[in-house]
């Protein structure tokens, strides 16, 4: 008469014998965890509600942001100053939700092979950023930034700017009818560097 090693029911030694069992049971334990951390963020006015001071962008930052975007800014800079003594002393009032709800997608992040940018709005001119965008080693001696020369030569896109506005309201944004109509207008023979600079300069304010 021959005997099974093969453990029944759902006991612990089953678990760690089954690769099924063990995978199903993990991928459980991490969608249930996934969503008892992130459920309750959606109803939360400190992350779903613009802090005081949080204004929509204009049309013209918003197509500054789209350049930061494909330029891969974000890929150097990271936009989150974390509640540590030595991030605030050096960048300002550490981040929180309420101040990126208009961004889709935020530029979070703690990639910085550049300092961070969450609160550069103001920190500079405008004509130090166009220096510093055409060739930061004007400004920055040991900067290893590359430079971004076309920017001033390149029109921005005044054409899709109210589309996109439009695209932005449907997901939370509260721009009016007036700001979508005259967006177009407002970008019109701006330059790619006057929308970054605008957007650069939009960063932060609200927190000092």
């Amino acid at each position: 008469m021959s005997t099974s090693n093969t453990p029944t029911g759902f006991t612990h030694e089953r678990v760690e014998t089954s690769n099924f069992l063990m995978i199903v049971l993990i991928l459980l334990v991490v969608a249930v965890g996934g969503l008892v951390e992130i459920v309750p963020l959606f109803f939360q006015k400190s992350t779903t509600q613009a802090i005081q001071g949080v204004e929509p962008p204009t049309a013209l930052q918003v197509v500054g942001r789209d350049i930061y975007v494909r330029e891969g800014c974000y890929n150097c800079h990271s936009q989150m100053i974390r509640p540590l003594r030595a991030e605030t002393l050096r960048y300002g009032h550490y981040s929180v939700a309420g101040e990126s709800v208009y961004d889709h997608p935020f530029q979070w992040g703690s990639k910085r092979t550049g300092p961070d940018l969450a609160r550069v709005g103001g920190k500079y001119s405008d004509e130090w950023h166009r220096i510093h965008l055409n060739n930061p080693r004007d400004v920055v001696p040991e900067s290893n930034m590359p430079a971004y020369t076309w920017l001033e030569k390149t029109p921005a896109d005044h054409a899709s700017a109210a589309t996109h506005m439009k695209a932005l309201r449907a997901v939370g944004v509260p721009f009016t009818d007036e700001q979508v109509a005259k967006a177009a207008a407002e970008v019109k023979g701006k330059s790619e560097m006057d929308a970054l600079v605008a957007y650069l300069q939009s960063l932060g304010l609200a927190l000092k």
